[in-house]
C-alpha cells in the first residue's frame, strides 16, 4: 500500500485542535475584525500577545480570551513606532518563548479624494498597516522559522479592485498582498506558512460609521442604506468579524496547511476579476 494519510488531531466535536498550545501576536486586537481573531484562537487553545493603541479596549478583549483558559498578554502601543515592533517581540518571547503565529491586522486608511488627501494620511496609511506588519514579520521571522510557524496578512478588497474614494487603502492593500507573496516565497525556502486574506465590507466600528453618514446624505434608515450598498457593489452580503476569524482559524490550522501564498478573497463577491 503507498501513501500515508496523517490523522490530525481533533477536538470532542469533530474540530480540528492542531492549534492548541500555540502562541500568537494577534495586531490591531483591541475591536472589531482583530478583537474576532483573538478570540476565535483563544477558543483554538492559543495563547498570545493582543496589540493595539486603546489599552482599555485591549484588557477587555484579553479578559474574554482568558475565559476561554489561554494566556493572554497585552501591548498597547503605536505599530508604526519601530520600538512597539520590539516590545511586541520581547512580551512574546518573554511570556511564552516562543512565536509560532503572527497575524497583521492593525491598520486602517484615510478615505477622500485623491485631490484633498494630504501627505500626512498617506505616511499614517503606509507607517501603520504596511511597514508596521513588515516590521513584525522580519522581527518576528527567525522564531517562526524555529517553530516553522505562520503568517496571515489582513489586507483588504480594495488591493484587489481599486475604489476612487480608497486611494490610499488601494495601494497599501496591494502593497501587502505582494509582499505576501514575497514572503510565502521565502516561507518555502524557511519553512514558514504565509498567507494573505481580502476581507470585503465587514461590520466594524469604521463600516457602521460610514453607513450612517451616508444613511443621513440620502436621508435613508442606516438599515435600507445597507441594503443599498450592497445592491450597488453586487455583493451577496455584509460580512461579520467573525467570518474573517474563522477563516483565519482554518488557514493557521493543519487542515489549511496546503495554503501557501494565497491571497484569499473574502468579500462576499466584491471582487469581480480573475
Amino acid at each position: 500500500m503507498t501513501g500515508h494519510t496523517k490523522q490530525e488531531p481533533r477536538l470532542a466535536g469533530g474540530e480540528d485542535a492542531s492549534l492548541r498550545g500555540k502562541v500568537a501576536i494577534v495586531t490591531g486586537a483591541s475591536r472589531g475584525i482583530g478583537a474576532a481573531i483573538a478570540l476565535e484562537l483563544a477558543q483554538a487553545g492559543v495563547d498570545s500577545v493582543i496589540v493595539a493603541r486603546d489599552e482599555a479596549m485591549l484588557n477587555s478583549v484579553a479578559e474574554r480570551a482568558r475565559s476561554f483558559g489561554t494566556r493572554v498578554e497585552v501591548v498597547a502601543g503605536d505599530l508604526r513606532n519601530v520600538e512597539t515592533v520590539s516590545w511586541t517581540i520581547d512580551r512574546a518571547l518573554a511570556a511564552f518563548q516562543k512565536i509560532d503565529i503572527l497575524v497583521n491586522n492593525a491598520g486602517a486608511t484615510t478615505r477622500g479624494h485623491f485631490l484633498e488627501l494630504p501627505d500626512s494620511d498617506w505616511e499614517d496609511g503606509f507607517g501603520l498597516k504596511f511597514f508596521g506588519a513588515m516590521r513584525l514579520c522580519r522581527a518576528a521571522w527567525p522564531t517562526l522559522v524555529q517553530t516553522s510557524g505562520s503568517v496571515v496578512n489582513i489586507a483588504g478588497a480594495g488591493g484587489r479592485t481599486p475604489d476612487i474614494y480608497f486611494a490610499i487603502g488601494s495601494p497599501v492593500n496591494a502593497a501587502l498582498n505582494s509582499f505576501s507573496k514575497f514572503l510565502a516565497e521565502l516561507g518555502i525556502r524557511d519553512g514558514v506558512r504565509v498567507n494573505c486574506i481580502n476581507p470585503g465590507l465587514v461590520r466594524t466600528d469604521r463600516l457602521t460609521k460610514r453607513l450612517t453618514l451616508e444613511s443621513r446624505e440620502r436621508r435613508i434608515d442606516p438599515a435600507e442604506m445597507e441594503y443599498q450598498l450592497s445592491r450597488e457593489l453586487r455583493i451577496a452580503r455584509i460580512g461579520e468579524p467573525e467570518d474573517i476569524a474563522a477563516l483565519v482559524r482554518f488557514v493557521l490550522s493543519d487542515r489549511g496547511r496546503l495554503l501557501q501564498g494565497a491571497a484569499i478573497d473574502a468579500d462576499a463577491g466584491l471582487t469581480k476579476t480573475l
